[in-house]
């Protein structure tokens, strides 16, 4: 079970009156609302990366897999992936990742 930690939220009441319309637990309703936040936020920032790849991202983008596979040693390549696998994409600036034809 989590360890469970008192903070003090100083809200409107009118925003305490709907949240008791919808909720009688104010603490679970509080709680459910702050992890979709975060939830909405990590997306966001994961859509904001994938559109603005770091430097390094985008040279092995160009490269490929099969060259960055290539300098690992032989039995960590193996063990890390497979080539054949998943489906092939490439990265086009200011359109950001998208699938390659087979």
């Amino acid at each position: 079970m989590p360890i469970l930690e008192r903070v003090t939220v100083t809200l409107s009441s009118d925003l305490i009156r709907d949240i008791d319309r919808q909720e009688k637990n104010r603490s679970k309703f509080v709680s459910d609302a702050i992890v979709h936040e975060l939830d909405r936020r990590r997306r966001t920032q994961l859509h904001v990366s994938l559109e603005n790849p770091h430097p390094e991202s985008a040279e092995l983008a160009e490269r490929g897999l099969d060259d960055w596979a290539a300098g690992l040693p032989d039995e960590d390549a193996e063990a890390l992936l497979s080539t054949e696998a998943g489906q092939a994409v490439g990265w086009i600036p200011g359109r950001g990742w998208v699938e390659l034809p087979d």
